[in-house]
């Protein structure tokens, strides 16, 4: 008997552990709202820039002493011309003659090109044709103007003698008047019909172009056919210019220094160029000035680096990195010796006194691909005359597969 109760004591059901009813949407409502956030998630990481992982190095200076007289501060800019020239004509009319090329010399007065001086040579004579009509004019006033002078003077001996009236006399000094103020009226038609003639032969001598200065002609930009004017638009058939000339003698490098780093570049200050085309010619130069303004959208300000040389290898437009020097360089003292970065961060390289390589700077989770000149070789690592700045962090490793703005993250 005992044994048939704990059997129905077993067949019993537990209502209180049973779900609530209704319970289930829940489960499912909760599970798609975390299968939502995962694939958002993956969705997230698969769209973000894949970050390369690389190591880090401080670049530092040379053990036991300051990297004085090395480069302080790099920047990028272009070459530009100081004095340069757009060459027009000061009146609209058509080319009928251009007498220059690309790329050739010109001195300062030399004839680039010729307008259709028709209709201004005949406006030339229409005005030499003015002035000799009022210069008539006048020589014909001046003659009665001699008679009635002449007039005048015996109308008043003819009234001292009592032999003709006061009205006489005072028709005779009207008529000498009148003639009088007509006179000198035509000698202001003669100065201005001399004016005129002036005028003309402006317009006439502007029908030939010149060279403003000694130069070199950079663009053509009209045809024996066109028209050029020096109001226009640039629409249409009708130009504004003849030809550009920039002065070489003018060149110089313009570059904006971030405004945290300015402090570190001043007027006079020795620096080197290197152009983008010649990566391996290092072009001794100095500051010019600091413009004192500084960018706002960029945070930069603009500093002028001139050449302390000319080269026909340089144009303008071309790509520079200037690398401003320390004071030991402006007061004549020993060698750069530059800082030091590990072996590998330094990709390519060579021997020699040029020997240049290829370093990537790390900035805001980016890398900055550079070219630098290399030194020696130490126990320390490698020694980078310029490119490179002491405290700046460069990429190390493996570097084969870093490009130019790659994303990279930051691995012990």
């Amino acid at each position: 008997m005992k044994d048939q109760s704990e059997l129905l004591k077993q067949l019993r059901i537990d209502r209180a552990a049973e779900p609530p009813p209704g319970g289930g949407w829940l489960k499912w409502a909760a599970g798609a709202v975390l299968l939502a956030a995962a694939g958002a998630a993956a969705w997230y990481a698969l769209s973000q820039p894949r970050a390369i992982a690389v190591h880090a190095a401080t670049v530092q200076a040379p053990a036991g002493e300051p990297a004085a007289g090395a480069s302080l501060l790099d920047a990028s800019g272009y070459v530009v011309a100081r004095r340069q020239a757009t060459v027009a004509a000061k009146i609209t009319d058509k080319v009928v003659e251009v007498l220059i090329e690309e790329g050739q010399h010109v001195a300062a007065g030399q004839v680039v090109a010729r307008l259709d001086e028709t209709n201004v040579r005949a406006a030339y004579g229409q005005s030499v044709a003015q002035r000799d009509y009022a210069k008539a004019s006048l020589a014909q006033v001046q003659v009665e103007l001699g008679n009635a002078a002449r007039n005048l003077r015996r109308v008043q001996g003819l009234v001292a003698q009592h032999f003709v009236s006061e009205s006489d006399l005072d028709t005779a000094r009207t008529a000498f008047d009148n003639l009088q103020a007509q006179a000198e009226t035509a000698k202001r038609n003669v100065q201005v019909a001399d004016q005129g003639v002036t005028v003309a032969q402006r317009n006439l001598d502007d029908t030939v172009v010149r060279a403003p200065f000694d130069g070199v002609v950079t663009d053509k930009a009209a045809q024996p056919g066109e028209v050029v004017s020096p109001i226009s638009a640039g629409g249409g058939f009708t130009r504004t210019g003849i030809c550009t000339v920039v002065d070489m003698d003018s060149l110089e490098v313009d570059v904006d220094v971030n405004e945290s780093f300015i402090n570190r570049v001043h007027a006079d200050q020795p620096a080197t160029v290197r152009l983008n085309a010649y990566p391996d010619w290092e072009i001794p130069a100095f500051v010019i000035a600091v413009i004192p303004t500084a960018d706002r959208s960029k945070a930069t300000v603009k500093v002028r680096v001139g050449f302390k040389a000319k080269d026909p290898r340089i144009l303008p437009e071309m790509g520079a990195r200037v690398a401003f020097l320390g004071e030991a360089a402006a007061a004549g003292g020993a060698a750069p010796r530059g800082v030091v970065v590990p072996d590998d961060a330094v990709q390519g390289g060579g021997q020699g006194a040029n020997a240049t390589g290829v370093v990537y700077v790390i900035r805001d989770g980016t890398v900055e691909r550079r070219t630098v000149r290399l030194g020696g070789h130490g126990a320390d690592g490698q020694t980078v005359l310029s490119g490179l700045s002491s405290g700046e962090r460069v990429a190390a490793g493996d570097l084969g597969a870093l490009s130019d703005g790659a994303h990279v993250r930051i691995v012990p």
